[in-house]
């Protein structure tokens, strides 16, 4: 009777401490887990630190290609010249008589029959008033060259072409124009499109538009930016004298915009010296590399 109670309290005992063993090494897997876990969330919190307190080398920008569209249409080259008079001919040939020219044709037969030997002057008064008044349609031509010696167009040339006056919009209507202002760039006084450093929070976009408003108030609330992308994007480093470690140089991203038709732009001495030019001026001001960038995207309308 004893043997059996002997080995009956063994065997709890031992299951008493297999069980202890067991929940000792699962708390022992548990509290690694969570050191592992925390430890790996430490070392990433760490690199995240580490990363955003990295400020990039690069200074961003946002710059603005501000155009005004042509007012006029353009001279003919001589080509563009000759083709107009062919297809002029071409036309003129396939084309059928205008109501005028049907009304010359009756006016020349009314006056054959007029010139006969058998005219009879009742049959052309029956069917016309007593008060209509006849007019030939060579009336209505001599009329017309009159009117057209009378007329005087406006002239091609405006007073800011005679004195090449760089700021005034009426310069050059038949050609587009882009802006240019000076800025400072380091010692230097350069002329650029506008531009202006980017600020934590705003778009790019929205960075070009504060360059312009900066530049020109009045233009940046006539103008039409086309599109939220950059059309072009220019990046240059400054002398080696003047870089440090958190400053190797710029990025300039340039959007375009529109000016409207009825733009009217005045200059105070407040606002930067700006010039409104042509694409075929821009090399006499721009700097070679800047404006290689530039006739990337540049489209000549």
């Amino acid at each position: 009777m004893a043997a059996p109670c002997g080995r009956m309290a063994s065997r709890c005992f031992m299951h008493l401490v297999k069980c202890f063993e067991r929940t000792r090494v699962g708390n022992t897997a548990s509290t690694l887990r969570q050191f592992s876990v925390s430890s790996a969330c430490r070392v990433s919190l760490k690199a995240k630190d580490q990363i955003e307190t990295v400020a990039s080398p690069w200074t961003l920008m946002g710059s603005v290609w501000l155009q005004r569209l042509p007012v006029i249409s353009r001279d003919k080259n001589p080509i563009e010249e000759q083709l107009a008079e062919l297809m002029y001919q071409m036309e003129l040939e396939k084309s059928l008589l205008a109501d005028h020219e049907l009304r010359l044709l009756e006016d020349a037969e009314r006056l054959r029959r007029k010139q006969s030997d058998d005219y009879d002057s009742d049959d052309e008064e029956e069917g016309r008033r007593d008060d209509e008044e006849i007019v030939l349609a060579q009336d209505l031509e001599d009329t017309w060259e009159q009117k057209l010696k009378q007329f005087v167009p406006e002239p091609r040339t405006t007073a800011a072409d005679l004195e090449e006056k760089m700021s005034s919009l009426e310069r050059c209507l038949a050609d587009s124009l882009v802006l240019l202002v000076e800025q400072k760039v380091g010692e230097q006084k350069l002329w650029l499109l506008p531009q202006i450093n980017w600020e934590t929070g705003e778009t790019l976009r929205q960075t070009a538009k504060r360059a312009l408003a900066s530049s020109l108030p009045e233009a940046a609330s006539q103008a039409t930016f086309l599109g939220n992308t950059p059309c072009g994007v220019y990046k240059y480093k400054v002398p080696r004298a003047m870089r440090t470690e958190t400053f190797v140089g710029a990025k300039v991203f340039f959007f375009k915009a529109v000016l409207s038709d009825s733009a009217r732009l005045s200059q105070s001495s407040e606002m930067p010296p700006f010039m409104w030019v042509k694409k075929s001026e821009l090399q006499d001001y721009l700097k070679p590399a800047y404006l290689e960038k530039v006739n990337r995207f540049l489209l000549d309308l």
